[in-house]
C-alpha cells in the first residue's frame, strides 16, 4: 500500500512546448504544463466545463523522450507524484509550487501512439 501514498495519474494536452534543461553530467529534465478538462452541472442544470493546468517535471530517460517527441497540443497520460518545493523571486518574494514528478509517460491520440519509459 505505501505505493498508493502519493501517486497522480492524469490524462491531459500539454500546453506549452517541453522546456529542456541540460546538467553538466550530461542528465535531462524536462518541464511543461499540461490541461485537464472536467464537465459538471450545477445547481441548475447548466453545464460548467473546467480546465486545471498541472506543472510536471520530467527527469533521465524520460525527459529525451519528452524531447524528441512531445509538443504544444499533443495528448498524453501520465503518473507520477505530488512534489511541493519553495523559492525566491527576483523580487526576494518566497513562492511555493506545486508540481507532477512524472515516471511514466503514454502518448495518445491516432497515428503516433507509442509507450514511453
Amino acid at each position: 500500500m505505501n505505493s498508493l501514498r502519493n501517486k497522480v495519474t492524469l490524462i491531459g494536452h500539454i500546453g506549452n512546448d517541453p522546456q529542456i534543461h541540460t546538467f553538466d553530467s550530461g542528465k535531462k529534465k524536462a518541464t511543461f504544463s499540461i490541461a485537464t478538462n472536467d464537465a459538471y452541472r450545477n445547481k441548475e442544470g447548466d453545464k460548467i466545463d473546467t480546465t486545471q493546468w498541472h506543472n510536471i517535471v520530467v527527469w533521465g530517460k524520460t525527459a529525451e523522450f519528452v524531447e524528441n517527441y512531445l509538443t504544444k497540443g499533443k495528448e498524453i497520460a501520465l503518473e507520477g507524484k505530488l512534489t511541493s518545493r519553495s523559492y525566491e523571486s527576483k523580487d526576494g518574494d518566497k513562492r511555493y509550487i506545486t508540481e507532477v514528478v512524472a515516471n511514466d509517460l503514454l502518448m495518445l491520440g491516432k497515428k503516433e501512439a507509442a509507450k514511453a519509459f
